[in-house]
């Protein structure tokens, strides 16, 4: 019995691609499985956890639950974007300088869900960050250094020191 397949064509990290996938696959299956990406990782498998959160067309989506073939015709961010060249950008900078993680399985989705934060609030409360990143979970329980971090880097930002 074969597998039904479709091909689908997107923008994966500002480049054009495209890739032939089971018509069951997510997101998560797509990035790692055709194009060797594995920042977002599936953990939960019920978009509860936001390992797996990537972006598509700039909102955050749990790519364990996000149909691989939804994303034909989109622009999809992994955290493998984040930095241009060798260079990390704000929000990577002060995810290192605040100590934000331990393990780091969930790091990748608490940085893409910042970036999305200070996206559409540059100057965000303590209360705006906590309610945010509500949808990711930290097992390794980083949360007081996670919004250090988030802090510390939309200081960054208005300072000028990256996106």
């Amino acid at each position: 019995m074969s597998t039904v397949q479709r091909t689908i064509r997107f923008t994966l990290n500002g480049e054009a691609v495209a890739a032939d996938v089971p018509t069951h696959w997510n997101v998560v299956e797509l990035l790692q499985n055709r194009f060797g990406l594995f920042g977002a990782r599936e953990s939960c498998g019920q978009g509860l956890c936001g390992c797996c959160t990537v972006l598509v067309n700039g909102n955050a989506v749990s790519g364990c639950l996000y149909l691989a073939a939804f994303v034909h015709g989109a622009e999809v961010t992994t955290i493998e974007h984040g930095a241009a060249g060798r260079e990390l950008d704000a929000v990577q900078q002060a995810f290192i300088e605040a100590g934000a993680f331990q393990c780091g399985f969930c790091t990748p989705g608490f940085v893409l869900m910042t970036r999305q934060l200070l996206d559409e609030k540059p100057d965000p409360t303590e209360d705006d960050i906590r309610h945010y990143l509500s949808g990711n979970l930290c097992r390794c329980a980083a949360y007081p250094e996670i919004v250090a971090a988030v802090k510390l880097a939309a200081q960054k930002r208005r300072a000028g020191q990256g996106r």
